[in-house]
C-alpha cells in the first residue's frame, strides 16, 4: 500500500531509521489498527459497538504490550534495535489504562511496524501481528 501511496502523491521513500521514533509510532499506530480492524470486521463483521469491543484487546496499550513481549523472540536483531529505540522515548503523555511499562512497550511495537510499513515490509509486519494476535487478547 505504501507504494501506491508514493505513486499518488508523487512521494519518495524515507529510510526509516532518519525518522523520528515516536514519528514512527505515531505511522506504525495508524497501520496497525487498521490491519487489525481489517481482521476483525472481514473474520467477525456485526455492529460498529461491537467490533470496536473486539478490537480493544489488541489494539490497547497493554494489548500491544503482552503483543510486544511474545514477539520479541523473532525478531531480528535490526527489529529489535527499532523496537528498543521505540520502548525508550520518552512520549509527552501516557496511557489511560495502561501502566507505564506497558505503554512504552507498545510504542516499541507500533514505531516497529511503523519503520518496517516505510521499508515497505508489509509480509513482515501482517506476520509479527499474526503471530502476536494469538498473545495479546489473553488475560
Amino acid at each position: 500500500m505504501e507504494e501506491s501511496i508514493r505513486e499518488s502523491f508523487d512521494l519518495h521513500p524515507v529510510p526509516p531509521l532518519s525518522v523520528p521514533v515516536l514519528s514512527l509510532a505515531y505511522l506504525g499506530d495508524a497501520v496497525f489498527e487498521l490491519i487489525v480492524r481489517t481482521v476483525i470486521l472481514e473474520s467477525e463483521n456485526g455492529r460498529n459497538g461491537a467490533l470496536h469491543q473486539r478490537t480493544l484487546p489488541y489494539v490497547s496499550a497493554v494489548g500491544q504490550a503482552r503483543m510486544a513481549e511474545a514477539l520479541l523472540p523473532f525478531l531480528s536483531e535490526e527489529e529489535t534495535a527499532v523496537y528498543r529505540r521505540g520502548k525508550n522515548a520518552k512520549p509527552e503523555h501516557g496511557a489511560k489504562n495502561a501502566s507505564a511499562q506497558e505503554y512504552h512497550k507498545a510504542t516499541g511495537l507500533e514505531a516497529l511496524i511503523g519503520a518496517l510499513y516505510l521499508a515497505g515490509k508489509t509480509d513482515r509486519i501482517l506476520e509479527l501481528v499474526r503471530e502476536g494476535m494469538t498473545h495479546a487478547g489473553k488475560d
